[in-house]
């Protein structure tokens, strides 16, 4: 236990450095991380085999951070192999959605909403991780401050085959929505750049078929709720401050990030109204802390 604790409370050290200050860390080891990790360990008994970890949540609800959280005590306390990765690395190259933006929607140039990944990659890189016989595989990186792919060399080569593996990201899971909920406008930017609902409609179809047959692999479905809406832009304005510290790189402005927000609004916004249609869900208080967890 000395073990575990140091490695979490040296992993929390080094997100306070660029971030807010973690509130109540043993208590939150201890009353949700320990006893969520445990869940997930009777799981892997239970069907004997490579489990996939579907977590979601709003931009900036804290995935990242809690995958990293889960990987330490899973690694640390059950000596399970775990692989760790988020859709955002699967996003295409800014080479292809320049070409989508100009054959299918303008709107497609700015990453994000389903259809801007590369699913058929994603796809494949999930079935190769969860098969018996495994092969050395390489999960690609995207770097946000250039807002494209990093070059192969830098790419996360998985040697192992994987007990877990936790695939994050603020759509995964995401279930498409009756086209009658997408006519009407959520915003500014779909009422005035998405006038057609060509964009929409290409967002929901994704929904409806790639991403379908990539969320239809998970083993266990796990959803951060965040107390409302505003606080989707409040915790993404602070996530871009610390990435502008990490990388050392300008970039987006409030202005910028408020717009980019617009881009998430539909399907997060569906997704929190359905979250309770989730394996797990936690619930993550205004302090950015976890409230509760139910298995």
């Amino acid at each position: 236990m000395t073990d575990l604790n140091n490695k979490y409370l040296e992993f929390i050290r080094k997100q306070e450095s660029v971030g807010e200050k973690f509130q109540d860390k043993q208590g939150q080891l201890k009353n949700f991380y320990l006893p969520f990790c445990n869940n997930i360990f009777k799981l892997f008994k239970l069907k004997n085999r490579t489990l996939l970890i579907g977590l979601s949540g709003s931009q900036g609800s804290g995935k990242s951070t809690i995958s990293q959280i889960l990987k330490i005590i899973l690694q640390t306390r059950y000596r399970l192999n775990v692989t760790c990765f988020s859709i955002d690395d699967f996003y295409k190259t800014l080479y292809e959605r320049k070409k989508m933006s100009k054959m299918v929607h303008p709107l497609f140039l700015t990453r994000g909403v389903p259809g801007t990944h590369d699913s058929k990659m994603l796809l494949n890189t999930i079935k190769i991780l969860k098969k018996k016989k495994f092969n050395t595989i390489k999960i690609p990186k995207f770097d946000k401050s250039i807002d494209d792919r990093l070059k192969i060399k830098y790419w996360q080569k998985i040697k192992k085959k994987p007990d877990i593996i936790i695939f994050e990201g603020w759509c995964v899971g995401a279930k498409p929505q009756p086209y009658k909920e997408l006519v009407k406008p959520i915003n500014i930017l779909e009422k005035t750049e998405d006038t057609k609902l060509t964009w929409r409609k290409k967002v929901n179809n994704e929904l409806k078929t790639n991403y379908k047959k990539i969320y239809n692999l998970i083993d266990k479905k796990v959803y951060l709720k965040v107390p409302n809406f505003k606080f989707v832009l409040k915790w993404r304005l602070l996530q871009e401050k610390k990435l502008i510290f990490k990388s050392k790189k300008k970039g987006m402005s409030d202005k910028q990030i408020k717009r980019f927000v617009m881009f998430y609004e539909r399907v997060t916004k569906n997704m929190t109204k359905n979250y309770k249609k989730n394996d797990s869900f936690i619930t993550i208080d205004k302090n950015h802390k976890i409230k509760s967890i139910k298995f």
